[in-house]
């Protein structure tokens, strides 16, 4: 009995530890990635200038570890919502990776198919300068006008 109870112990503590060491990945899933921009999506329907505003300041539940909404103008793609805010303003069609990719076209362009789209490219985690793999999930919100996406790094 008493070995039972400690290999029922064990069990338990080890499937608390992988729980533990899940809920403290440094980055976020890609199912986490796409809950935000269902999110954001709801958000910027309800109330298009406040979601803006929670979008550029992480607030709100719209800043989770790299997880955070980028979203542009679809008549110019002028970026409204950045996760950089040196690229508030800027037109996204513009924006290329290291290697010469032109990501923020492709973002453009994915926002202008129908339903949540794709887009894989190289970007800086949040507070790094060097560009990793990123991969955005990418649609429009055509009510409103914008292209938005939640991106993440595999």
């Amino acid at each position: 009995m008493p070995q039972t109870f400690i290999v029922g112990l064990a069990t338990g503590l080890t499937a608390f530890s992988f729980a533990a060491l899940a809920q403290q990945a440094p980055n976020g899933s890609p199912a986490e990635a796409r809950a935000m921009l269902d999110k954001a999506v709801a958000a910027l329907k309800a109330d298009k200038a406040k979601a803006l505003e929670q979008f550029n300041k992480g607030e709100g539940g719209f800043k989770d570890r790299d997880l955070q909404p980028f979203c542009f103008n679809l008549n110019d793609g002028a970026l409204v919502a950045a996760t950089a805010p040196t690229l508030l303003g800027k037109d996204i069609r513009t924006l290329k990776d290291p290697t010469g990719k032109g990501f923020g076209q492709e973002n453009y362009d994915a926002a202008k198919k129908p339903g949540v789209n794709e887009v894989r490219y190289m970007f800086p985690k949040p507070g790094e300068t060097t560009p990793v793999p990123k991969v955005s999930f990418v649609t429009s919100i055509a009510d409103v006008g914008l292209g938005c996406g939640v991106g993440y790094y595999p």
